[in-house]
């Protein structure tokens, strides 16, 4: 049985937050990835949690990303943002393209943010998130390092590559928010697995010769198994030409790990898409999505993606959050 202690949501934050700065990474760019780490670990998604702040301790300290990176954000078209991420962590970049993303898109109904030279951006989810809260619909695009290989095919040209879309709800919370991984399962449960020393279960990934299997050492030097087939395919490379392609960051393909400390900089990108509800519905888009939802919540145990989030923030915030004492070790050597 795995050790755990339980923290509060401000302990998580502020223990990222010390972390992440006694590996050389500002304050500016530290405080934007402690709060979605702890509002990762509220979620459920301890993944992403505070398991991954030694990662990106690992990954400043050994030039992956930069810790003291500035965004440069730039403007090239009225609907149009643009941020430089400087190879710096993806959370400050997304923030300051956000800042200039949300009024546009109030401004004119829609407007894009894409994002290269970026980094991991942990949850996509959380981050159209936030764009629901501001009373739009936000669609979001992310790329990884290949890890999917093509239909037919058994080397990786693509990541697992998520796409998230969060429709705005009534209660300033998202109705809707789905946050999903072109693969089977998100590698970062993978590289969990094999952290812990536990077998996979089988379809999650594969050999690689492309068989199944329920070893993560041997899934990870192989592929991730898509979702539904070549259905799964289809939803990477869509991500990766919204994600790389249409902002100029790099191709799967070509990008370093986001694990180990090999190869510099991955260079991978975001888009985000920022729709105002009242520009295209005639004011029908809350009545629609009420309808849409009830339809669903009326069915005995049918769910929508994101239920069960705000309890689950609201049992966090009371009771806090159970981490992994191993994690909070390897916290600890960080900070010495």
């Amino acid at each position: 049985m795995t050790d755990t202690r339980t923290l509060t949501l401000s302990e998580i934050e502020d223990l990222s937050l010390r972390a992440l700065m006694a590996a050389g990474t500002s304050e500016a760019n530290a405080r934007p990835l402690a709060a979605a780490t702890a509002a990762t670990e509220a979620d459920g998604v301890a993944s992403h949690g505070l398991a991954y702040i030694p990662i990106y301790c690992e990954h400043v300290q050994c030039g992956k990303v930069d810790g003291q990176a500035t965004p440069i954000v730039s403007q090239p078209r009225p609907g149009v943002v643009k941020v430089d991420a400087a190879t710096g962590f993806a959370h400050a970049a997304i923030d300051a393209g956000f800042d200039r993303l949300i009024p546009l898109a109030r401004e004119q109904g829609i407007a894009a943010l894409a994002i290269s030279n970026s980094y991991n951006c942990g949850v996509l989810g959380y981050h159209t998130y936030r764009l629901a809260q501001a009373g739009l619909l936000g669609l979001g695009f992310t790329n990884a390092p290949a890890s999917i290989a093509p239909s037919g095919g058994a080397k990786p040209v693509v990541g697992t590559n998520p796409f998230s879309i969060a429709a705005p709800g009534s209660d300033g919370q998202p109705a809707v928010l789905i946050d999903q991984s072109a693969s089977t399962i998100a590698k970062s449960e993978v590289m969990k697995h094999a952290r812990e020393g536990k077998p996979i279960p089988e379809g999650w990934a594969l050999d690689a010769d492309g068989n199944p299997t329920t070893d993560p050492e041997i899934g990870l030097k192989g592929s991730m198994a898509p979702s539904g087939g070549y259905k799964g395919v289809g939803i990477a490379l869509l991500t990766e030409m919204m994600a790389a392609a249409m902002t100029g960051a790099t191709l799967g393909i070509h990008a370093s790990p986001f694990s180990g400390t090999a190869g510099g900089p991955p260079k991978t990108g975001q888009m985000f898409l920022a729709i105002d509800p009242g520009a295209t519905s005639d004011g029908a888009f809350a009545q629609r999505m009420t309808q849409l939802v009830e339809a669903i919540h009326t069915q005995d145990g049918a769910h929508l993606p994101g239920d069960g989030r705000g309890a689950k923030r609201l049992a966090a915030a009371e009771n806090g959050v159970a981490v992994n004492t191993a994690t909070l070790a390897r916290i600890d050597a960080i900070l010495g």
